[in-house]
């Protein structure tokens, strides 16, 4: 290929790598609300939170892509550029299946956690916020990484609607070079260079937030056998 389709490739994959931040964090925003408003006391925030799962489970993301970009504006007058279109359908889309995950590893949590949180008067934010999730989210990175790359695949729907990705950009320089095999190739070489740099950090990320626990779990133990032996005069020795 020439330099300026390499170029033209190049600005795909830039394209793929913006839409996939954005999305991402997106669908990451919406898995956290959806997911905790699923195990929230109230019924009715759990069947809102249901519902949307299901709705947004339960539909085609190509058709949701159509749906944003298509009839959004006809239906409500809002036209929103490739860009944020392909990142609000793939982001509520993605956000759904990432609620489940949420839900699954919140109710993982040892209830007896839960209950000393309670026991401690702490309200239910507190305890969400210093004893659920803490445990609860490093569980979740191994399905988070899965649903990063299924994201990143996704991706590539988003050319239907002439939005300049590696996928358009590639079928642009197919039809000049008339050269599939050779620009496909190419083109699966690249996603899965991308996905396997997510997996390696999301590896990382994971590690580092179990290590955390466990130097956070170790501190807290530390500190109440201290002040214990403070307060009784009983335990807080070195072995």
């Amino acid at each position: 290929m020439t330099s300026g389709l390499w170029e033209l490739v190049l600005k795909g994959v830039w394209t793929t790598i913006q839409l996939l931040v954005f999305s991402a964090l997106l669908a990451t925003a919406v898995s956290f609300v959806v997911g905790v408003a699923r195990t929230h006391r109230s019924r009715l925030v759990r069947f809102v939170a249901g519902f949307y799962t299901e709705v947004f489970r339960g539909t085609s993301a190509l058709v949701m892509i159509f749906w944003v970009f298509f009839v959004l504006p006809i239906a409500f007058g809002w036209q929103l550029v490739p860009m944020w279109a392909g990142t609000l359908a793939l982001g509520m889309t993605y956000g759904a299946y990432g609620s489940e995950i949420v839900r699954g590893a919140l109710n993982a949590v040892d209830p007896a956690q839960k209950e000393g949180g309670v026991a401690l008067s702490f309200t239910p934010w507190q305890r969400l916020r210093l004893i659920e999730l803490p445990q609860a989210v490093p569980e979740m990175i191994p399905s988070f990484c899965n649903l990063l790359i299924e994201l990143l695949k996704g991706t590539a729907l988003v050319s239907v609607m002439g939005m300049g990705d590696l996928t358009f950009s590639a079928n642009l320089v197919r039809l000049a070079l008339q050269q599939s095999a050779e620009i496909y190739t190419y083109v699966l070489l690249i996603y899965f260079a991308i996905a396997f740099v997510l997996t390696r950090l999301m590896r990382a990320l994971e590690k580092k937030l179990k290590a955390g626990i466990g130097r956070d779990a170790g501190t807290s133990s530390a500190a109440r056998e201290l002040k214990r032996a403070q307060t009784t005069g009983v335990g807080g020795g070195v072995a």
